[in-house]
């Protein structure tokens, strides 16, 4: 049986690792990797597949930077010659990039089977492009698979048939159980000198202890409009550096912002601001693992904070992961971006001490029952 699976952005890496790990365990497959090439700066994709040894693509389509409906389009344009050359089983996506959206609808167009890892999510918020991602994803494909059941709850309320959907636990726990010892082996102030931005490559910097904070910030709601840019810098600047050093790994997307807005000399110039460069997965698995707390609009650092135990405040105002959530056993909180529920929440994260959390099968072996589920479907097993 074949099997062709895409990736198209960062985060889809770390859920495709140990899914590929388990094919390749796997007597009776074959496995074909397409990378969409979604993101197109090596800091952001080629570090992650090298740290992750994932094998390298047998297909990249190349597709870069552009609008929503150019990177669908030029997807669709391009993996539907891929399927018609490689004719594959079944067509694997993750997660609920461009690349989940474009490659679904592709594949059963060609009436190829097509099965969703991390089935489910909702957010509730269908201005977000990732939600209408995931809602079209999991309209069409043959196979569902949850990280939660939570997950399977939503698409059995959306009439999604219960013999198509299978709760197989979190793959991306996979990924961080097999590189916690690695991740742990790296020393904090390596991470934070070897990756300084090239503003901040003055004096050593130095973490003492677990003493700070670490921040991740990406998505358009936070990062594209000045005026609430400027307030989460002012905030960090003016209250939490009071409190502890900052580190903060700079998405290029933000970074071009702070730039365009006037807001980095004042981020350059402090003493307790730790700038770095795109890191990589061992590199941003540690700087959690030590950190006090994170402020962070990552959806997979959340769920990274369960598992850690690392206090964490999500700026944004909804999640499509609410079992990450401190009111449903995890560790997060949701502040959106408005100052005063993010100042008054930092307080009482302050007082939080770790408290690292397990929801059921986020334990490292997922992927297995992913790659059982599809046998089973296919009438292999």
């Amino acid at each position: 049986m074949k099997i062709m699976s895409v990736v198209g952005a960062r985060p889809n890496f770390m859920k495709i690792a140990p899914f590929i790990a388990a094919i390749e365990a796997t007597d009776g497959l074959e496995h074909i990797l397409v990378h969409t090439g979604q993101h197109y700066d090596d800091k952001m994709s080629q570090q992650f597949l090298d740290s992750l040894n994932i094998p390298p693509p047998d297909i990249n389509l190349g597709i870069g930077s552009g609008s929503h409906a150019e990177q669908v389009g030029r997807t669709m344009i391009e993996f539907e010659k891929v399927l018609l050359d490689r004719r594959p089983d079944w067509v694997v996506v993750v997660g609920d990039v461009n690349a989940t959206l474009a490659c679904s609808v592709t594949a059963k167009k060609l009436h190829i089977k097509v099965c969703h890892i991390e089935a489910g999510l909702r957010s509730g918020d269908i201005r977000m492009p990732e939600e209408i991602n995931r809602l079209v994803t999991d309209r069409l494909s043959d196979l569902l698979l949850t990280p939660d059941q939570l997950s399977s709850q939503n698409l059995l309320k959306e009439g999604v048939p219960s013999n198509t959907i299978k709760f197989v636990g979190n793959i991306m726990i996979d990924t961080l159980e097999k590189n916690r010892l690695q991740a742990k082996a790296l020393e904090l102030d390596d991470i934070i000198n070897k990756n300084s931005a090239p503003c901040q490559l003055g004096a050593e910097r130095k973490i003492y202890g677990n003493d700070f904070a670490l921040i991740t910030l990406h998505r358009p709601s936070n990062v594209d409009q000045k005026r609430i840019l400027s307030k989460i810098v002012s905030f960090l600047l003016n209250k939490v550096t009071q409190d502890m050093p900052i580190v903060w790994p700079l998405h290029p997307r933000t970074l071009s912002r702070l730039i365009e807005f006037g807001l980095k000399d004042d981020l350059d110039n402090h003493e307790s601001i730790y700038l770095l460069e795109p890191l990589g997965y061992h590199e941003m698995m540690r700087l959690n693992m030590g950190a006090r707390l994170l402020l962070t609009d990552s959806g997979g650092l959340q769920e990274e904070c369960t598992i850690l135990g690392t206090p964490c405040l999500t700026l944004r105002w909804n999640t499509e992961r609410p079992i990450t959530l401190r009111d449903n056993g995890g560790a997060s909180v949701l502040v959106g971006n408005n100052i005063d529920r993010i100042r008054e929440e930092y307080q009482n994260t302050l007082l939080m001490k770790r408290a690292p959390k397990r929801p059921k099968l986020w334990d490292g072996n997922a992927a297995g029952r992913c790659v059982s589920a599809i046998m089973e479907a296919s009438g292999l097993i």
